[in-house]
């Protein structure tokens, strides 16, 4: 278990190593990527039970990143937890390497499921936790999702059937930094309020601060403690996280900082370049 400090450090260099692999590969999703971090790494360093030595182990939780262009963020992550040598993610899109623009099970260690196609991971993670409880498994899935993501039916016909088999192994996390490809999602079509639509489709909802690790520790702590429902946290983010020139700019949803950029980004993280 990380302190809070320790979390938050972490995610600086998750953050910084996520923008250096979007840089070298002259491609990928900063906006997403630096909205998520905290999520995942409050998951992966003190919540999850995996084991780095072993990414298949028996038992073992399993995470689905259903907005899975944030893919620089889930390898960082990864890379930081010790499922391979942050070495790697400098070889983010490149032809023949383990981390493509989105998440691929086959190639990537760490990777439960290739998500891409927005919603459908959101999906796979529901028959994941049915699954799970016809073999009477009691580990967990969890499942992180976009905001703009919520604007795909195929969710919420995931999340009618989660609520209808009582997956209380299933905790969806919003990443809710209310900004998208085309603009702000509620303009592009309003998903708000998510808490209560979730609530309406019978789920357990709990909101927090995205990026506050206590926050988010004690809304997974809620969330475990849950019986006979899945439950949905939404967290409140902002895209770009951390650096000011991507903060809330949907023009940074998908594009890779040039160097300069990336050498003010970094500084202003507050690491070296």
């Amino acid at each position: 278990m990380k302190t809070v400090q320790e979390l938050r450090e972490i995610a600086r260099d998750v953050r910084i190593d996520a923008l250096r692999g979007i840089h070298s590969a002259g491609a990928g999703h900063p906006g997403g990527s630096l909205s998520v971090t905290d999520i995942l790494v409050s998951l992966y360093f003190n919540v999850m039970n995996v084991n780095p030595e072993d990414p298949k182990m028996e038992g073992r939780d399993r995470l689905v990143l259903s907005k899975g262009h944030a893919a620089p963020a889930l390898y960082s992550v990864l890379a930081h937890r010790g499922y391979f040598d942050p070495a790697e993610l400098l070889t983010l899109r490149k032809l023949g390497s383990r981390l493509q623009g989105h998440p691929s099970m086959e190639l990537c260690p760490g990777v439960e499921m290739s998500t891409g196609s927005l919603g459908q991971g959101f999906s796979v993670a529901v028959g994941m936790a049915i699954a799970d409880k016809i073999d009477g498994k009691s580990r967990r899935t969890f499942v992180v999702t976009g905001d703009g993501e919520l604007q795909e039916g195929i969710i919420w016909e995931a999340a009618l059937s989660a609520a209808k088999h009582g997956l209380d192994n299933l905790i969806a996390v919003v990443d809710w930094n209310n900004l998208q490809i085309d603009g702000v999602v509620d303009t592009v079509k309003k998903v708000a309020p998510i808490d209560d639509k979730f609530a309406a489709f019978g789920w357990e909802t709990f909101v927090c601060d995205g990026h506050d690790m206590q926050s988010l520790l004690d809304a997974y702590e809620k969330a475990m403690a849950v019986k006979g429902k899945p439950v949905c946290i939404v967290a409140k983010t902002v895209k770009g996280k951390g650096v000011s020139f991507m903060e809330n700019q949907a023009g940074w949803h998908g594009k890779a900082p040039s160097d300069e950029q990336l050498e003010a980004a970094i500084k202003e993280l507050g690491g070296e370049k």
